[in-house]
């Protein structure tokens, strides 16, 4: 991946301004899937919104909430990308502590979100407008928040500083996640800068998000030529051969995105799925064959 990272590296705790009305504190959740931890992001100034507060964690709750308060602000909203463990849980937390109204793409995974916020949803505040832009593949319910000026796009786990994202079907979907992908490097007026859920704030997006589009496709053609060779084979099989540039002890995370690679070969009329259990098993379907599907 290009590296254009800028600014301020996340360290937990830290209160770093990445831009005018824009802050970013991260959770003390770092890990192998977390990173350096999850960036909250305060946006505003004045009435603010939060977005993503991390896992339920009082201590980083409380300390996002009094930077907002010292700095003369408080919370009015609390949004969130998606549902997933390291991202949305504090948001009940917070709006306790701060009486703010909770915002999500749904109710799902123990969030309940005061308002539903569908693609084209938008929050105008005195300081910011953000818009919501619908933008599945890594989580269904995923939404990419977009701040109007200066036009920064908080990806969540849509794209990530360094490292590419974890699709894990099946409610994971990378076909749908591509074509995400391929939405928002096409936005017109394009965005400045990416602020993700994990890691730095990066320059150039049509860079990164060509980059990881090309990184993904590909891995879609090892994929292809792996299932080739062995015309049919369980994703515990393919594994080995597709991600030999991974460690093994990566191999159960290698995994869940290969599953989901399979499941859009099949999609698209490249590979048959023969079985699901106990292992998810899959056929190659050569061109040729896919090209006379249907003919009478």
């Amino acid at each position: 991946m290009p590296d254009t990272g800028r600014g301020p590296l996340p360290v937990p705790g830290n209160v770093d301004a990445l831009a005018p009305g824009l802050v970013r504190i991260t959770s003390p959740n770092p890990g192998v899937m977390t990173g350096p931890g999850t960036n909250t992001y305060v946006v505003g100034t004045g009435d603010v919104a939060v977005v993503d507060p991390g896992p339920d964690d009082a201590t980083h709750l409380r300390a996002v909430h009094d930077a907002v308060e010292g700095a003369g602000g408080r919370v009015r909203w609390v949004l969130v990308t998606h549902t997933h463990p390291d991202h949305a849980p504090g948001a009940a937390r917070l709006a306790a502590i701060s009486g703010a109204e909770t915002i999500g793409f749904a109710a799902r995974a123990g969030f309940m979100p005061d308002v539903r916020a569908s693609d084209g949803w938008q929050l105008v505040a005195p300081t910011f407008r953000l818009t919501a832009l619908h933008t599945p593949g890594h989580a269904s319910d995923h939404l990419c928040w977009l701040l109007d000026e200066p036009r920064i796009l908080l990806s969540g786990d849509h794209v990530m500083d360094a490292v590419t994202v974890v699709i894990a079907p099946p409610d994971g979907d990378m076909g749908a996640y591509l074509e995400s992908l391929e939405r928002v490097a096409a936005m017109d007026p394009p965005i400045d800068a990416l602020a993700p859920g994990h890691g730095r704030l990066l320059g150039d997006p049509s860079t990164v998000i060509r980059a990881v589009v090309a990184h993904r496709l590909a891995r879609e053609a090892i994929v292809v030529d792996a299932l080739a060779a062995a015309g049919t084979a369980d994703i515990d099989e393919l594994v080995q051969a597709v991600y030999v540039d991974v460690s093994p002890q990566l191999f159960p995370i290698a995994r869940l995105s290969l599953w989901a690679h399979l499941r859009k070969l099949v999609t698209d009329g490249s590979a048959v799925e023969v079985a699901t259990s106990p292992v998810p098993t899959y056929t190659y379907r050569s061109a040729a064959v896919s090209a006379g599907a249907g003919r009478g």
